[in-house]
């Protein structure tokens, strides 16, 4: 089967890794697994999705098995993705609907979802290396989108690398805010994982209101600007 490159998919093609990205041994090895398994999904570097002039960044883990590395769409397919794109959707920043698939139609308006590693690790745990490596394509990819000022962190690990993109000391926890030198905002959320919401630890009212100081922080009514 021939897919794209993640290039071919992204807003900012000047700043996403080539499909057969060789930097990090074990993603490859377990990349290369699940195109055995599964040679019809993705299973290559996700890239990012969104508006080019986005003011919000949102910043992601990294792909999930059955969510964007098999459909290539950071948060598409899988339980964290029905609380962001309907949260997305409802201030504002999303338009059309949510279908789970690439082939929906839904566009981002003002905002970008960006992931701190852009293929998918075992169990979900990226190891400190990787991310590491990666944060050159998403320190990239920061410099290619010049009009975001406020940056929504999904998770510790998401938080942490955002952080450190910012020249900001990591300090995580749900509804956390801190300024960079260069007046960057960076919010933190908990992960809108199906873990986080089935145990209480995340409810939609309070992911909303990390978006809703977001939009505040940015100075915007909805998603693209007053």
């Amino acid at each position: 089967m021939q897919f794209a490159s993640p290039a071919e998919l992204s807003p900012i093609p000047e700043a996403e890794a080539p499909r057969n990205c060789p930097l990090c041994p074990r993603l490859v090895v377990f990349r290369e697994e699940c195109r055995d398994e599964h040679p019809g999904w993705w299973n290559a570097p996700v890239p990012a999705f969104g508006d080019r002039n986005a003011w919000l960044a949102i910043v992601g883990l990294a792909p999930g098995k059955h969510g964007a590395n098999r459909t290539g769409r950071p948060f598409t397919g899988d339980y964290a993705g029905e609380l962001l794109y309907a949260t997305l959707l409802k201030f504002g920043l999303a338009e059309g609907t949510y279908g789970a698939d690439p082939s929906d139609g839904l566009q981002l308006k003002g905002a970008v979802i960006l992931n701190a590693v852009k293929c998918l690790p075992p169990a979900n745990k990226p190891e400190p290396r990787e991310i590491a490596t990666c944060r050159n394509y998403f320190e990239a990819a920061l410099a290619t989108l010049p009009n975001v000022r406020v940056l929504v962190a999904l998770g510790q690990i998401a938080h942490v690398a955002a952080a450190k993109a910012l020249g900001v000391k990591p300090s995580f926890g749900h509804g956390s805010e801190v300024a960079a030198p260069d007046g960057r905002i960076l919010l933190s959320s908990y992960h809108c994982s199906r873990y986080n919401q089935n145990t209480g630890r995340l409810n939609a009212a309070m992911f909303e209101s990390v978006f809703e100081r977001a939009l505040a922080l940015g100075g915007v009514s909805n998603g693209r600007g007053a």
